[in-house]
């Protein structure tokens, strides 16, 4: 379906949410696109796609609409690697301590690294002439989400700040191909360092706000809760998501692999969002008690994950495998998932975990 491995494991059909095995992310800086994790709250746009442009208002000077081609023309090029990570990336570790009715237990591959190629969204709003009052940049896409209340388009901002930086892309193209229907084609908003919430697909209007945006997916959805809350729905509840927080997982061992005992190399990912990069990441077979420090692979850019791998003693037996990441800032995961669980299992960035068995 859409292009996509076999072996994907789909949450849902329609709209259609699937993401990886771990051992499709081994060793791959840049994810296949194949391979690439899908988010989706609606279905796949096609038929109003025919006569697509994108229109740039609200707070702006100069409103108006370009298609591809005029983006094409009208401005340069720009290429930037960058690692998108849905909010709800290794949800399945937050319901295994307390169920989450209504949300797809995501696993750990959710995430994903890719090239993307488009113009920036800075040159854009320039040509625009953005208006004195704009704190705020709103995307919406041609998908209709039958989920929001009342149904609508997907949509969300970032600040002016974000919109206005070089790494803010439009992008057409994906590892140097034509940007497949299912990830936005033809244009979506790439925004390193920001949930992939925020890099809105099929987008076709971008506004200038004062604020802000009061879709619902950011409105009412993508919002963190406190545990003991219950969510409402209500507009503003909670607090906002926007950059990613520093986590890591372990890709290889699969999770409930048999290992030979003796020393064994574990593979994973760790990711910081904002400009934040990967410093550490440590590995534990002994619960935490003692650590070895993880060889970072190059990092393809300053919005790009690391990969890392390291080298442990597994015993015979079952055993339990950990990792954690530092970023630099400072900031590290927390230990346990019930430090982190919330109502709409969000930012799970508790400590790695696989279980092997040493033979």
């Amino acid at each position: 379906m859409y292009g996509k491995r076999p072996d994907m494991t789909v949450h849902q059909v329609e709209p259609y949410n699937a993401e990886p095995p771990r051992s499709a992310l081994v060793g791959r800086a840049i994810t296949p696109v194949d391979a690439f994790y899908s988010r989706n709250h609606g279905a796949v746009p096609v038929g109003e796609l025919a006569t697509w442009s994108l229109r740039v208002e609200g707070l702006v000077g100069n409103p108006g609409s370009w298609s591809l081609a005029d983006l094409r023309e009208r401005f340069a090029e720009h290429t930037e690697t960058a690692t998108l990570q849905c909010a709800g990336n290794r949800r399945e570790g937050l319901v295994a301590v307390r169920d989450i009715p209504g949300e797809a237990p995501w696993g750990p591959t959710a995430t994903a690294t890719a090239t993307w190629t488009g113009v920036r969204l800075a040159d854009v709003l320039a040509a625009a002439g953005v208006s004195a009052g704009a704190t705020h940049v709103e995307f919406l896409g041609a998908d209709h989400c039958p989920e929001a209340d009342p149904p609508q388009e997907f949509g969300g901002s970032v600040p002016l700040r974000k919109a206005t930086m070089p790494e803010v892309l439009l992008a057409w193209a994906m590892n140097g191909e034509p940007l497949p229907p299912v990830h936005g084609a033809p244009l979506r908003v790439v925004v390193p360092g920001y949930i992939g919430a925020r890099s809105v697909k099929w987008v076709d209007r971008v506004r200038v706000l004062d604020g802000p945006s009061a879709n619902f997916f950011q409105a009412s959805t993508y919002r963190l809760l406190p545990a003991d809350v219950t969510p409402t729905g209500t507009p503003g509840e909670g607090v906002e998501l926007g950059l990613v927080a520093v986590n890591s997982d372990v890709l290889q061992p699969d999770d409930g692999a048999t290992v030979p005992a003796g020393p064994t190399t574990v593979r994973g990912y760790a990711f910081a969002g904002g400009d934040r990069t990967v410093a550490r990441v440590d590995v534990s077979t002994d619960g935490g008690t003692t650590w070895t420090q993880a060889e970072l692979e190059e990092q393809a850019s300053t919005w790009s994950w690391r990969h890392w791998s390291a080298t442990v003693e597994v015993p015979t037996g079952e055993v339990e495998v950990v990792a954690r990441a530092w970023d630099s800032s400072a900031a590290l995961q927390p230990e346990r998932p019930e430090h982190v669980w919330n109502p709409k299992g969000y930012v799970n960035n508790s400590w790695a975990r696989v279980h092997l068995t040493g033979a």
